[in-house]
């Protein structure tokens, strides 16, 4: 089960931009930082050799894997590559279909409870609340009412540490970090201190609410 994964540090490192000249020092700064997921965007250069090279140095301690997919033929490439999740800005049921026959974790992003569940019913393993600009804290906890306490829910999209803690206290499992944690360029120290950041603010948050979301 993904929640494996997500156990410790439920927090997902999205690595858009990324060259693989630079992957294996970000991945490994991230993982020292407590992260256990980590994706690269399908639209970053040469993506499947970031993922090749993360899945090789880091795979049997971190859950590697794709996001930004957009086509499920896709999934045979990044699987052959080493990823094991498929993550979506949408729930495009033939590729979490294609995820799933291929034995991959597939975390689809969706804006409805319709698209949470149709993405849920074709198997997906968690869900990514996208974009979570546009659905706050008490439109979370109106889902949580309803969607199976033990899915993850995930919020993606202008998270910030100062953000968290309304989505925890709504039932947010974990969430998706993109430019606030990682954009081309910026130095290891620089991530660092940012994962730092994020993965104290998860702490806090869960300790308010008193136990874990």
């Amino acid at each position: 089960m993904i929640r494996v994964w997500l156990d410790d540090l439920p927090l997902v490192a999205i690595l858009r931009g990324i060259r693989p000249e630079e992957v294996l020092d970000v991945g490994h700064t991230l993982y020292d930082a407590g992260f256990r997921v980590i994706e690269v965007p399908m639209n970053s250069p040469e993506p499947l050799d970031s993922i090749r090279q993360l899945s090789s140095s880091l795979g049997e301690r971190c859950l590697i894997g794709a996001g930004t997919v957009l086509r499920s033929e896709h999934v045979a490439q990044i699987a052959a590559a080493g990823g094991r999740l498929i993550v979506m800005p949408h729930a495009d049921v033939a590729i979490i279909t294609a995820a799933k026959r291929a034995g991959m974790y597939c975390v689809p992003g969706v804006a409805t409870p319709t698209e949470a569940f149709a993405a849920i019913h074709a198997g997906a393993d968690a869900i990514k609340l996208f974009p979570a600009e546009q659905i706050t804290p008490v439109v979370l906890k109106a889902w949580r009412a309803v969607i199976p306490r033990d899915l993850a829910i995930l919020p993606v999209g202008g998270i910030t540490p100062e953000t968290m803690a309304p989505y925890i206290a709504a039932g947010a499992s974990g969430f998706g970090l993109g430019s606030a944690l990682y954009v081309p360029g910026r130095d290891t120290d620089d991530i660092r201190r940012r994962a730092h950041a994020f993965a104290q603010a998860w702490k806090a948050g869960i300790a308010s609410q008193g136990t874990h979301a």
